[in-house]
């Protein structure tokens, strides 16, 4: 019996080692810095450290400074920083139809669904304005916002960005394409034909009006008109740098400049 006590005794006093071993506070107390703690292991006392001189991170080099901000010399570019295929165009369209039509309608014409429900009226890409700025206006404002409209940097990387240009500037043309705008063989037909033989009502190719519901916030009851931080006057454009060897002024070998 003295025996057996004993021995529960000795497995007792190892069990009890066993869990004080496994309670070291090593992953509780760890030989780490707190952001924004002093510390005197370095002389400066800072224990956050300076980003060492001249390092970029992975994926930030951007030496194709015109691709990530649309400006040449900080003025709006003219141009496509790589060739406007039908897969851009139609991954423009993909993602214009996504983001953008919510404010400016699958058209272009600035009144989506969302304005004819009170929110602030878009602009139309149809506009005067519009219709002769330069590809990377449209850049830019996509990348930093454009009066009530946000920028939109985060949810669309810089080649959808482009992508939409180029789409944008082929709807511009779509809405007052010729014959002469499009390939041999093809044929360009009124909206209004299409409207008919789809079995819409003869007033769906009419102009659409602004609902009483939308909003401008100008005292003028008209769009919001802000200065483009780095943009050159009307009319002054640079021309856009050449991306892989290739460029493209307009959407798609150089059809999609609207006709005036």
């Amino acid at each position: 019996m003295r025996l057996t006590s004993r021995r529960l005794g000795l497995a007792a006093a190892a069990l009890s080692l066993l869990v004080v071993t496994g309670c070291r506070q090593d992953m509780h107390n760890q030989p780490k810095f707190y952001p924004q703690r002093g510390t005197d292991f370095y002389a400066d006392g800072r224990s956050v450290r300076p980003q060492v001189e001249d390092t970029v991170a992975r994926n930030q080099l951007h030496e194709d400074a015109y691709f990530y901000t649309g400006l040449v010399n900080g003025k709006e570019g003219d141009g496509m920083p790589f060739p406007a295929t039908m897969q851009v165009l139609e991954r423009g369209q993909e993602r214009y139809n996504v983001y953008c039509t919510p404010c400016h309608s699958r058209v272009g014409n600035g009144i989506g669904m969302i304005v004819q429900r009170g929110y602030s009226k878009a602009g139309s890409f149809h506009s005067a304005r519009l219709e002769t700025a330069p590809l990377g206006h449209f850049f830019h404002v996509i990348s930093n916002g454009y009066g009530s409209m946000p920028d939109y940097s985060a949810q669309i990387v810089p080649a959808d960005r482009w992508a939409i240009v180029a789409y944008i500037k082929a709807l511009q043309l779509s809405q007052k394409a010729t014959q002469a705008d499009v390939a041999s063989g093809a044929h360009v037909e009124p909206l209004a034909s299409i409207a008919e033989r789809e079995g819409l009502p003869a007033s769906f190719a009419d102009e659409w009006v602004l609902p009483p519901t939308a909003v401008t916030g100008t005292p003028d009851n008209g769009l919001y008109v802000l200065p483009v931080t780095g943009a050159g006057a009307a009319g002054t454009t640079a021309a856009a740098p050449s991306r892989n060897n290739a460029a493209a002024p307009a959407a798609s070998a150089g059809k999609t400049a609207p006709k005036q």
